[in-house]
């Protein structure tokens, strides 16, 4: 259904707040003008000109006449999903159908968010009688929260091209942008179909039997020499081995630092919603291969804690919980995270840290309570890599200024690497990655432990 802004005015109102005069016709008034003007030199051609202009203003009005003569003579809608994914390209599409017994002329203005801060976003086609087309445009949200979109403003030319009407179509249509659920079911869809390492995903050997013991089999090519049971060997004079699985059902927390130092932007996005998307990817493929998965975000406080589960709600739970993470970017209090964790978490859990350490201070500021937690749980602290000081370093200087600029993006590169050793001492595991390999990076990670039996 067609709406208009201005429901509530009269009818003569609305006809006239939807009629635009197009640039066809101003060159036609435009030429009448000079014929008007040529006539005070040549009055004998006045008459014709006169009869010129009559003629012109009966287009005009037939003009009119046949773009208003049907109430609907244009559908049209936006067909956009009630969730956006955040950092991940979302595809809007707007059909348009004609009504018009002639073929029509249209200009579609179609008003996204603000927050994509797009002015232009027009579109042109034509369309024969009981004709369809659908248009397509991409949005890429940078941070959570409602979009609200305003009006599918569709402009219809007529059969002359002297005047267009304006349809208006789904006004205030509001969505929600939640963390990267795309790339979420991009994963699930390649883990589906064997295809992780076209995603990153690295094929970790098992090392050693750190595993659940599962059933007793026969002895087939290709199995493992030491995983023979000989007492079941020696019972049914057949070959036997063991076969195990991966133990489940153990407890993964995800913690983001909400703190200032997450505050850093990067390809238009936080560092906090970078942690944010990997944590959904992180949690998601923990549930995956059955174990529970946790969540925990501070900042000056505790804000959130939602306890490790393998429901299947769990993910849902996530999800809605990392959506509606709001922060003011305090400074975080990471005493009272320690404290929180001892209270809170009874069971060995693998505890992947998302926050950011740009000095070697900084980091030694937080580590008593950091060796604290390791001293009780797996404790992996995932922190960014500054993409940013590798083109700094790459220059030459040319002055004192750009010497001292390059200078410090060495020191500050450095003191990445620094805290890596350092944590390492402590028996906290690390990943220093850039923002954009992050979720990779610590899905590998994960599945490393795992690997290993250190979970």
């Amino acid at each position: 259904m067609p709406t208009d802004r201005q429901s509530g005015s009269s009818p003569i109102i609305r006809f006239f707040k939807s009629l635009y005069l197009s640039n066809r016709l101003f060159i036609g008034l435009a030429l009448c003008v000079l014929a008007l003007f040529v006539c005070f030199v040549f009055e004998h051609y006045l008459f014709v000109v006169l009869v010129g202009i009559g003629v012109g203003c009966v287009f005009l009005l037939m003009d009119i006449i046949t773009l208003y003569m049907q109430s609907r003579g244009i559908q049209a809608s936006r067909s956009c999903p009630d969730r956006l994914s955040n950092g991940d390209v979302n595809t809007v599409s707007l059909s348009v159908t004609n009504r018009y017994p002639f073929r029509i002329g249209i200009d579609i203005v179609e008003e996204v968010p603000f927050q994509f801060q797009k002015r232009n976003l027009t579109f042109k086609t034509h369309l024969g009688v009981d004709r369809s087309e659908v248009l397509y445009y991409d949005l890429r949200p940078t941070e959570r929260g409602v979009y609200r979109f305003g009006a599918v403003n569709v402009y219809v030319s007529g059969l002359l091209g002297l005047v267009s009407r304006r349809y208006i179509f789904d006004v205030g249509k509001e969505v929600a942008v939640y963390p990267s659920f795309i790339e979420m079911r991009k994963y699930e869809l390649l883990a589906a179909s064997h295809r992780l390492t076209d995603y990153g995903i690295k094929k970790i050997r098992r090392i050693g039997h750190a595993t659940e013991f599962d059933q007793i089999k026969h002895y087939v090519a290709g199995d493992d020499p030491r995983t023979i049971n000989y007492k079941a060997t020696a019972r049914i004079n057949q070959l036997m081995v063991n076969t195990y699985q991966e133990e489940k059902s153990q407890p993964v927390y995800c913690v983001i630092d909400k703190g200032r130092t997450m505050k850093m932007p990067f390809n238009g996005m936080t560092l906090l919603d970078h942690a944010i998307n990997s944590t959904l990817m992180v949690c998601s493929t923990a549930l995956n291969k059955g174990d529970k998965a946790g969540l925990i975000t501070f900042s000056k406080d505790i804000d959130e804690i939602l306890p490790a589960d393998k429901q299947r709600r769990q993910r849902n739970k996530i999800l809605e919980t990392l959506y509606a993470q709001k922060t003011d970017f305090k400074e975080a209090d990471y005493e009272r995270l320690y404290v929180t964790v001892r209270r809170k978490l009874s069971q060995r859990s693998l505890i992947i840290l998302y926050t950011n350490f740009e000095t070697v201070k900084g980091m030694r500021r937080q580590l008593k309570y950091l060796g604290h937690m390791a001293k009780d749980h797996l404790v992996l602290v995932a922190f960014f890599l500054n993409s940013e000081f590798n083109e700094v370093l790459d220059t030459t200087p040319a002055n004192m200024e750009e010497m001292f600029r390059k200078g410090m993006a060495e020191k500050l590169s450095n003191d990445k690497f620094l805290i890596v050793k350092e944590l390492n001492r402590y028996g906290i595991h690390t990943i220093l990655s850039k923002p954009e390999n992050l979720t990779i990076d610590s899905m590998n990670k994960y599945l490393e432990f795992k690997s290993r039996g250190l979970i």
